[in-house]
């Protein structure tokens, strides 16, 4: 494509002399072109002799011309070389509007490359974004199908869990009923065969008075001799030495007591406060029997927080535990010093100077401790010892030891923590076969 670009000047200069030389001149000059090539583009500028020409300086020209006229030749050739200069200046300024314009439409052709090559990256994240909501769509079916089927497994096991739950439940009750009817049956069997003892023993003892009157009638005599001792120490040092059950009188009262003195152990004198052997009495039971005692003196008994504090406060005692385990094994821890206060002290246990194959450290917790039973919690524990370990004890906060609690046969006397247990001997789960608790005066 070509553009020529004509700028007609009026000059109507009439030069009396060099008319034709100027002519020339102006021909000459009039042949001069400017061309510009740019890109596929080519800009000439041609410089003609024409009339009526407009510039910004052809104003002055013209006038200068008019002003001055006749010119000479030279004035003309300088007139028109400033014309020439205008125009350069005019193209230079024209060259520099197409470079400005170049740079813009390279500018735009780089920002139209740009915005193409981001509308195909934005394409292409699409494309990807479609792709992985739709992996996304069926990663979501598939959790919820796995929650669909974990919800299905879940309650499944939940029921055979209740069902388990169920079985165990009624297998536990069928073994408490169990162990009940074994006790039941142990201690039936228990009494029947002490029954049966007792009974062999009175016919002996029958047979023996009927061939010899003259022991019955000594035999008579030192039972009712029995009834005016204060313990059994008293009646071995009147010279009754033989294990049995004596009569006691409460000190400061007329009240009598039936008790097992134990005439043989470690020289004897000793009053049986305690004794557990067989399962057949219960020993959970309320604060007053506590206080004044229960069960049978020739077998399982408690002889009376009453009378032993009434006893070891007028002498001073000493305290012996005799115990034995399922495996035949036998221990004791002896107490140098023991005694109960009043019931209005909640018959508190005080014991010093321990000794003894049972343990190094005592097993009733010390310092003293009130007794409590199970109508009477005077422990030092939220949960009520007594009703949760059964019996009456020293539990201060359900304590390392209870020789009144529940009575376990053999093969059920493990991991019972409601047992009778001595911590420091059998640990806290075991529960012994017999215990005996004696006192006698320390200075026997």
């Amino acid at each position: 494509m070509r553009l020529v670009v004509y700028c007609i000047l009026s000059c109507n200069l009439f030069l009396a002399s060099g008319y034709t030389s100027f002519r020339k001149s102006t021909e000459t000059v009039g042949k001069k072109q400017y061309q510009v090539q740019h890109g596929s583009c080519s800009y000439t500028f041609l410089l003609p002799e024409m009339d009526n020409c407009r510039s910004p300086s052809s104003s002055y020209v013209s006038n200068a011309v008019q002003r001055d006229a006749p010119l000479d030749y030279d004035d003309s050739v300088q007139r028109l070389q400033l014309l020439e200069n205008i125009m350069e200046n005019n193209t230079q300024w024209l060259m520099k509007v197409l470079n400005q314009t170049t740079r813009l439409e390279l500018q735009l052709l780089e920002h139209s490359l740009s915005t193409n090559k981001l509308e195909r990256q934005i394409s292409d994240q699409t494309n990807e974004i479609t792709k992985l909501q739709e992996k996304n769509s069926l990663l979501e079916k598939k959790v919820l199908e796995m929650e669909d089927k974990h919800t299905l497994q879940l309650q499944s096991i939940k029921e055979e869990k209740n069902q388990l739950q169920a079985l165990v439940s009624r297998q536990n009750s069928i073994i408490e009923e169990l162990e009940k009817q074994l006790v039941t049956a142990t201690v039936n069997n228990s009494v029947l065969q002490k029954q049966q003892h007792d009974l062999m023993e009175t016919v002996h003892n029958l047979l023996t008075m009927i061939s010899t009157p003259n022991l019955a009638k000594s035999s008579f005599v030192a039972k009712e001799e029995q009834i005016s001792f204060k313990d059994c120490a008293e009646a071995f040092k009147s010279g009754l030495t033989t294990s049995g059950i004596y009569t006691l009188t409460v000190p400061n009262t007329s009240e009598e007591k039936k008790a097992y003195c134990d005439m043989e152990t470690s020289g004897g004198g000793w009053t049986i406060i305690q004794r557990r052997e067989d399962g057949s009495v219960d020993f959970h039971r309320t604060w007053k029997e506590y206080k004044m005692g229960f069960g049978d003196p020739a077998g399982e008994y408690w002889l009376g927080n009453e009378f032993v504090s009434q006893l070891t406060n007028q002498k001073h005692c000493v305290l012996k535990i005799h115990l034995k385990d399922w495996e035949g094994n036998e221990a004791y821890s002896l107490y140098d010093h023991f005694y109960l206060a009043s019931e209005e002290q909640k018959y508190r246990i005080q014991l010093k100077g321990l000794t003894g194959t049972a343990g190094k450290i005592s097993s009733i917790s010390q310092p003293g401790n009130d007794f409590s039973t199970k109508d009477a919690d005077n422990d030092k524990c939220i949960c009520k010892c007594s009703q949760m370990l059964t019996g009456g004890w020293w539990f201060d906060a359900c304590g390392p030891s209870n020789l009144n609690g529940m009575y376990y046969p053999l093969r059920q006397n493990t991991n019972k923590f409601n047992g009778i247990k001595w911590y420091y001997w059998k640990g806290s789960g075991y529960s012994l076969k017999a215990t005996t608790m004696m006192i006698r005066p320390a200075d026997f």
